[in-house]
């Protein structure tokens, strides 16, 4: 049977959580805001805890309060980058395709789960809001789901659902999701965009990542046609896109006329726009990363982003002057795919220079993130070096061709 709480209830995390748990709870704008403030206020009741947390933006959850609570992630974007620096926070050097299966077997415990849902459809069933991706494997592992439920949560096509049945305490709040702005393009990051925007035909399918160059590279697409979406996150850039008729995924033997994704991520308009709407589509993990999946797809074009490559063109995309700031993520998954597909491009773009040096680099300063068999083209605002089928001597003239002049 659910329990139902509204937020100003005073709801007893203690009834639920048992002394050295595991929780989970979506990341970034799918946070469950409610539950997790209502977590650091009562945490010094609950005993020594283990949480993963995915990528933080809200201040709900603050660390240095709930000091019992010991977080680890896959990455270090948002919040996580502080408390990482100040030793709140692990990372787990994990591919983001392989956590769905760690919460399976167990590897990553999932005793309870927070959840974000919208308001009920018409099959009464309460959809996951904004996330998809691995939480539902965190789910079916769980003995406890607490869910928020907010009116200002859109119901998303394709999301997992959680019948009543499913969801031992519900919280009503009035609470709007977290938003999260995209930085603003710099001046680098529009002549890269550039670079890459080039390279993408029609009727390609793209995969793009997060901050301020994917915004630049959506801004140079507009005269594209019949461009498809297909990538781990769908945030306020694509909205335009997609109303101007630039992505159309007519080209897509699967999930055609839809942009698909696993998270969304942006602002007020965004979560408005994605009310209900045909367009759009969540998957989880497994099928947004499955490498055969992506291989099927027409012109699959993945572009992902790095700290540094070497001359070899292995990639750094986690640590930079001694710490830890990126994440393995799903890039892997991504070039792979774009490897196999018909017309595919498999796309590593960074700036040519980082706080005044080269980030083409005769040696890594951080561990391989991907390895020099899976990148195929390296952009940087100098140009594009496309790298397969090339050997190692090959290889280093066209990466040079791209670096920065005179700092390496």
């Amino acid at each position: 049977m659910t329990l139902h709480f509204d937020e100003t209830d005073g709801l007893a995390l203690a009834d639920w959580i048992r002394p050295g748990d595991a929780l989970v709870w979506g990341q970034a704008c799918a946070e469950p805001t409610a539950l997790t403030a209502a977590l650091t206020q009562q945490s010094g009741g609950l005993g020594p805890l283990t949480a993963f947390v995915g990528t933080t933006y809200a201040d709900a959850f603050d660390p240095a309060v709930a000091a019992n609570v010991r977080l680890s992630s896959y990455g270090a974007s948002g919040r996580n980058r502080r408390w990482l620096a100040d030793g709140l926070l692990e990372t787990l050097p994990v591919h983001y395709s392989s956590l769905p299966g760690l919460f399976r077997r167990g590897v990553l415990r999932a005793d309870v789960v927070l959840v974000t849902v919208a308001p009920p459809g018409p099959d009464g069933r309460y959809p996951l809001g904004l996330a998809d991706e691995y939480l539902p494997a965190a789910l079916a592992a769980a003995r406890v789901v607490i869910a928020e439920v907010s009116p200002h949560v859109p119901r998303i096509q394709g999301a997992h659902s959680l019948g009543a049945g499913e969801i031992d305490v519900l919280v009503h709040t009035d609470r709007h999701p977290p938003h999260w702005t995209a930085p603003e393009p710099g001046d680098t990051d529009r002549a890269l965009g550039r670079q890459v925007a080039a390279l993408v035909p029609d009727g390609a399918v793209v995969q793009i990542g997060i901050g301020s160059f994917p915004g630049a590279v959506l801004a140079e697409l507009g005269e594209r046609n019949d461009l498809g979406f297909h990538s781990g996150l769908f945030a306020d850039g694509m909205i335009d896109l997609v109303e101007r008729g630039v992505i159309t995924n007519r080209t897509k033997p699967h999930d055609t006329g839809l942009s698909v994704a696993g998270i969304t991520m942006g602002g007020r308009r965004l979560v408005e726009w994605l009310h209900d709407n045909p367009a759009v589509a969540l998957r989880g993990t497994g099928r947004i990363h499955d490498v055969e999946v992506l291989g099927s797809l027409p012109r699959f074009t993945a572009i992902n982003t790095a700290l540094e490559v070497d001359l070899s063109g292995q990639v750094n995309a986690e640590v930079v002057a001694g710490r830890y700031v990126g994440a393995i993520g799903g890039s892997l998954d991504f070039l792979r795919g774009a490897a196999r597909s018909e017309g595919g491009l498999p796309i590593i773009a960074l700036p040519a220079t980082s706080r005044g040096r080269s980030t083409i680099v005769e040696k890594l300063s951080g561990p391989v993130t991907v390895g020099r068999a899976d990148v195929g083209i390296v952009v940087t605002e100098h140009g594009a070096a496309d790298l397969r089928g090339i050997g190692p001597a090959e290889r280093r003239e066209r990466l040079l061709a791209i670096s920065a002049p005179g700092l390496l």
